[in-house]
């Protein structure tokens, strides 16, 4: 019992929380609510160029409303289930599993050109989110994995007792 204790999290940092916990859920729900109930506007957003004059087709209204449904499940994943613990093997699995996906959103705009990812003068508020809001997302998953800011006293008390054990 006492090693299941060992891989609580006994202090995470406050950008952390306030971060995984509440901002990015948020921002993921504004997105849910653009790709669902704004599809035109998320579109013209995404790329002006090849975005529907008239009216979204069918196909492409309905990958957007499944695209909605996913960004509704990344927010409550991220919200409710590190909001229901402290073990830090949950945290990084899930944290780690959403640092993919920022990886694959960022890829998926790579047919706008490469100054999508760098020139910030040109990017209006869904490229903020598709880019710049992702990047900030990865650099805290890293650190949080790399384990900045983290205290690291549970962890260590179990491999102290590992050793001594032995």
């Amino acid at each position: 019992m006492a090693a299941l204790s060992s891989n609580k999290i006994q202090n995470i940092h406050h950008i952390y929380r306030l971060f995984f916990l509440y901002i990015e859920p948020l921002a993921s729900v504004v997105g849910a609510y653009y790709a669902f109930h704004q599809p035109q506007e998320y579109l013209r957003l995404t790329d002006p160029s090849s975005s529907p004059i008239v009216s979204v087709p069918l196909s492409t209204s309905i990958i957007l409303q499944q695209l909605s449904n996913l960004y509704l499940l990344f927010a409550l994943n991220e919200a409710l289930v590190l909001r229901a613990t402290s073990d830090i093997q949950v945290w990084r699995t899930l944290l780690f599993g959403l640092l993919v996906a920022d990886i694959g959103h960022l890829y998926s705009v790579h047919g706008r050109g490469s100054a999508i990812y760098w020139d910030i003068l040109r990017w209006n508020a869904i490229d903020w989110g598709n880019v710049a809001f992702v990047y900030a997302g990865a650099a805290l998953r890293i650190c949080f994995l790399a384990g900045l800011g983290m205290s690291r006293r549970g962890v260590q008390r179990r491999s102290r007792r590992r050793v001594n054990e032995g």
